[in-house]
């Protein structure tokens, strides 16, 4: 077993499932009935991504439970920050939650300097929503049939990899290649999958970077060709694809997660009643066969279990990008 899997098994063990809820400022006071008005989930990432589809798909659970409309806001750019500005500033009042990935939460404050947010202090986890490896993709019709087909060809033609993003823990996965191949990575950045996807296929972008999950039905029809995996384990919903461990890239192993978020001051009634309901979504038939088709698991933890699991995502992604020598800028 690697490190960094036993470092993350070790962060998913020491923490249990039922989380007691973060105290929350006397500031901010709950509305009765809370909610009486339509709800919105902001998204970092552009329409087609992984988080996109989560969002719009337990959004309309979570509407049909709390008896309001709940509303998908797409917010792409700048690593996640223009979604998480974009909550930070709204009312704390449980109306604007966010959907955020390990990049603007975990990953951001290991390798950035002077964010405008502190994900720590500014916000407070819900529910986690989902837990998986990332995968390197290529055209469907590419010459490289693995990764080291690509790291090969860039070293036999003298040129860096161009590796597509759209977040900077992706960014991070990518440079890890670059350090463990000992090829240069020419990091290309986007604010979504779906342009980022659609270069590939159209031959633009040699490399993309993505969420598995949300290109199962891709990699089925032939559109895109997934090299590897950064799990321990190949996926059950792509049994063909490799891990980069079996790629031949010793320790090549990462994950991605997301969580629903709210501001640190919502209160604390509004803040327990989101987070039953979302557990309650997340337990329905429907919402377990979905996670099974997209071959994604459930990031199971609630409240402040699931604020140790980021801060020790925080340390773990620390950990990787000195590694990869990805340095704060």
């Amino acid at each position: 077993m690697t490190l960094e899997r036993r470092a993350f098994l070790a962060a998913l063990g020491a923490i249990g499932a039922s989380g007691a809820l973060l105290a929350a400022s006397p500031a901010a006071l709950a509305q009765p009935g809370f909610p009486t008005k339509p709800l919105r989930i902001v998204v970092p990432f552009t329409a087609g991504s992984g988080s996109d589809s989560d969002s719009r798909f337990y959004g309309d659970l979570l509407g049909k439970k709390l008896g309001q409309p709940v509303i998908v806001e797409n917010r792409p750019g700048g690593s996640g920050l223009i979604a998480v500005q974009s909550v930070k500033s709204a009312p704390a009042d449980g109306y604007s939650i966010l959907l955020a990935s390990n990049s603007p939460m975990s990953v951001n404050p290991a390798v950035m300097k002077n964010l405008p947010y502190d994900p720590f202090k500014d916000f407070k986890p819900l529910v986690g929503s989902a837990v998986g490896p990332a995968a390197f993709v290529v055209k469907g019709d590419s010459p490289a049939h693995s990764i080291q087909d690509v790291v090969a060809a860039a070293k036999r033609e003298r040129r860096p990899i161009a590796v597509g993003n759209y977040s900077a823990g992706y960014q991070l996965v990518a440079a890890w290649l670059g350090t463990a191949s000992g090829a240069q990575i020419n990091h290309i950045n986007y604010k979504g999958g779906s342009q980022m996807v659609t270069d590939v296929i159209g031959g633009q972008l040699e490399v993309a970077i993505v969420d598995p999950s949300a290109f199962v039905e891709m990699q089925k029809e032939g559109r895109v060709r997934m090299l590897a995996v950064t799990g321990a384990k190949r996926m059950g919903t792509l049994p063909a694809v490799p891990t980069m461990i079996e790629s031949g890239f010793a320790d090549f192993e990462t994950y991605v997660w997301s969580s629903f978020f709210v501001r640190s001051e919502t209160p604390a009634d509004i803040t327990q009643k989101l987070i039953g309901a979302l557990a309650e979504v997340m337990a329905q038939p429907e919402a377990v066969a979905y996670r099974q088709q997209r071959g994604a698991d459930f990031l199971d933890l609630k409240g402040d279990d699931m604020r140790k699991f980021q801060q020790r995502e925080y340390e773990r992604f620390k950990r990787v990008a000195e590694a990869a020598g990805l340095v704060q800028q």
